[in-house]
């Protein structure tokens, strides 16, 4: 008895790769139209059995079969952990429920330090089932350039920093981070309040960059200057130590001649390490100096004093990352996209009454 005919089987007798072979058949991922009717004829040509997704037309040709109830896999990629106090932990909500009203099912896999340093995939991920590819803070510059030349729709929610590198081969989701610090710094001016840094390590990630940059137009924009004693920027806590970043916060501050009147952070997380410190050093909080960070974590609201910060609509942003990625599977040509979605300052204790 002849043995069943594989995805294998077609792939070797083409020369192409197994993963071709399973986009074709399934209709999932991103392939030339002459690839696919390539892939299909040869399969139907040695007998391939298998064609759950396929319907044989009139004119003798395979197409796929119209059945929204099955229409692939969406692999979630996390570069961190994502707690409660992580902005992504709603916006995960929305992203699997709208993916799921979509026909679509969501797998989630952690991509550890290892793995990223290798440029490997997750051992239980296949790309053969795979229809698109989202990214959670993946912030190695090399291996986002190997996702995207998976040929598999990308969607990068955050990213490396990239300057003015080349772009990412992806479409690419943020939040708004620059109106809001160009308005918080234009309200503390108003204040009275002119000497205002910015602490987080702007190399971290693309908003961060942004951040530091939007904090950077602002100071320009309205006259100010940027003194590079109050831009801490070489360091970064770290994962499940910050103590040193503490250390090097308190040695900064302990230079200083003078502390700036404002700290603006790169986020809630340094915010909070920030507070720590200044109290630890005798400093008060908004009366010495006030402080803003951005994300509006659960924490930044039981803090003593409570923290301004810039909230972050992760609702809206998981609706926005679902239309993104469905939009680049269904239009695989279309021009890659970079979005933002609308964030908004709240104020709080740490900058006192704003008047």
């Amino acid at each position: 008895m002849a043995s069943k005919v594989t995805i294998q089987d077609i792939a070797d007798a083409l020369g192409v790769s197994r993963n071709t072979v399973s986009k074709a058949i399934n209709n999932t991922g991103v392939l030339a139209d002459t690839t696919r009717d390539k892939v299909l004829k040869k399969a139907q040509e040695m007998g391939y059995k298998q064609f759950s997704y396929l319907n044989i037309s009139d004119t003798g040709r395979l197409s796929p079969v119209s059945d929204t109830s099955r229409k692939g896999e969406i692999a979630l990629f996390l570069g961190n952990f994502v707690g409660n106090s992580h902005f992504a932990s709603t916006m995960l909500d929305k992203f699997q429920r709208e993916l799921a009203q979509s026909g679509y099912s969501l797998a989630i896999y952690r991509v550890i330090t290892e793995e990223i340093a290798g440029l490997l995939l997750p051992d239980a991920f296949d790309p053969d089932k795979t229809a698109g590819i989202a990214c959670i803070e993946i912030f190695d510059h090399a291996y986002c350039r190997m996702l995207c030349n998976l040929n598999i729709p990308l969607l990068l929610i955050d990213s490396p920093a990239n300057g003015f590198g080349r772009p990412f081969e992806a479409d690419r989701l943020y939040m708004d981070n620059h109106t809001e610090i160009y308005r918080f710094i234009s309200d503390m001016v108003r204040q009275g309040k002119k000497r205002i840094g910015f602490i987080g390590k702007y190399t971290h990630c693309q908003s961060f960059y942004e951040r530091y940059m939007s904090y950077r137009d602002a100071m320009y924009t309205l006259g100010l200057p940027c003194p590079e004693e109050y831009c801490l920027v070489d360091r970064e806590p770290g994962s499940f130590n910050p103590e040193p970043f503490q250390e090097y916060l308190n040695e900064q501050f302990r230079s200083m001649k003078r502390l700036p009147d404002v700290f603006l952070c790169a986020n809630d997380a340094i915010a909070l390490i920030v507070l720590q410190c200044l109290k630890s050093l005798g400093y008060s909080v908004p009366e010495d100096v006030c402080l803003c960070g951005f994300d509006d974590s659960p924490e930044s609201k039981i803090v003593t004093p409570s923290l301004t910060t810039i909230h972050i609509h992760s609702q809206d942003m998981g609706l926005c990352a679902v239309q993104l990625l469905l939009s680049r599977i269904n239009e695989p040509s279309l021009a890659y996209r970079t979005m933002h979605v609308e964030t908004n300052l709240v104020y709080r204790e740490s900058t006192g009454k704003i008047v």
